[in-house]
């Protein structure tokens, strides 16, 4: 069993920045890779980036360059610093971990942009 709490959600203006955290209950050198996913409202759960043991880190289209995910092992987190927030960024953003040849999924935290 794997449990991910994430943390760091919250509401801010259009070009703001939030950081959200997500804390594995395993060491994260189990886990590869690890990473964020989004659901807007109304809409599917889509990817937002991921980041594997050796650090190779991916994103989708829409984030490069605004968003910076990193894993700190010694803690058991993977962080995901969001800049230049949109609004179109509004959504519950999910931490999501694969380990045992399983995903597992945090509770999500919300994150709202105003405009």
């Amino acid at each position: 069993q794997v449990q991910l709490v994430e943390s760091g959600g919250g509401l801010v203006q259009a070009g703001g920045s939030l950081r959200l955290s997500c804390a594995a209950s395993i060491s994260t050198f189990s886990i590869n890779p690890m990473g964020w996913y989004r659901e807007a409202p109304g809409k599917q759960r889509e990817f937002v980036a991921d980041i594997t043991i050796s650090g190779r880190t991916d994103y989708a289209d829409s984030m490069k360059g605004r968003f910076t995910i990193s894993r700190d092992n010694a803690k058991n987190t993977v962080n995901l610093q969001m800049n230049s927030l949109k609004p179109e960024d509004t959504g519950v953003y999910y931490c999501k971990a694969v380990a045992y040849h399983q995903e597992w999924w945090g509770q999500g935290t919300q994150v709202t942009v105003s405009s």
